[in-house]
């Protein structure tokens, strides 16, 4: 997920929204955004799917603008690819009911996912290095800030992300690289 509603298209189809709330449209992208480009044939390794129905996946993402076909080694294999990251949550319309119940569902399963994630590592964190245990950390700070402020904070976050994406990162990447979820909530407490 990008933090930033700059040069990524944003989702504002309820439908769509509706679409990638699917867990297993979430593990493809979350893959194709860590590891880069893949086949349904490798994605369906992290979906527990078969690649039939990771390509009728892939395929439904594309649709939506969210994956696109890059060519690949073998002519015969498609390969695609992410078109970035995903803003879903741009509240251009926040007035529509349907968009906003669509947009709950779909933060709702991130957030799951997320905190899986988060859970997982926890479980097995004694059998990481030490390395690893101490360069992790799961935080909460409350900030005093204005609207103006936190689109500053998250922007400069983004950017300080940038390069070490896949896209980015990956051709260079040290032996000991491994992928890391960040996952990033920023919003208000209530009044």
């Amino acid at each position: 997920m990008s933090f930033t509603r700059s040069d990524v298209p944003a989702l504002r189809d309820p439908r769509a929204l509706r679409a990638l709330a699917h867990p297993a449209r979430l593990a493809i992208l979350e893959r194709l955004n860590a590891v880069g480009p893949a086949t349904a044939t490798e994605c369906a390794e992290v979906t527990g799917l078969s690649p039939s129905a990771c390509s009728y996946h892939l395929r439904a993402l594309a649709r939506w603008g969210l994956v696109e076909e890059v060519d690949g080694t073998d002519r015969r294999e498609r390969r695609w690819r992410s078109r970035g990251p995903l803003v879903f949550a741009d509240h251009q319309d926040t007035r529509r009911a349907d968009m906003a119940a669509a947009e709950h569902l779909l933060a709702a399963q991130v957030l799951e996912r997320a905190s899986g994630r988060v859970l997982d590592w926890l479980d097995a964190s004694d059998d990481e290095a030490r390395e690893w245990r101490e360069a992790t950390v799961v935080a909460n700070r409350a900030l005093i800030m204005t609207a103006d402020e936190l689109t500053t904070l998250l922007e400069q976050v983004d950017e300080l992300c940038r390069p070490f994406t896949a896209s980015t990162r990956r051709p260079s990447s040290p032996a000991e690289a491994r992928t890391v979820h960040l996952h990033m909530s920023a919003v208000p407490a209530k009044s």
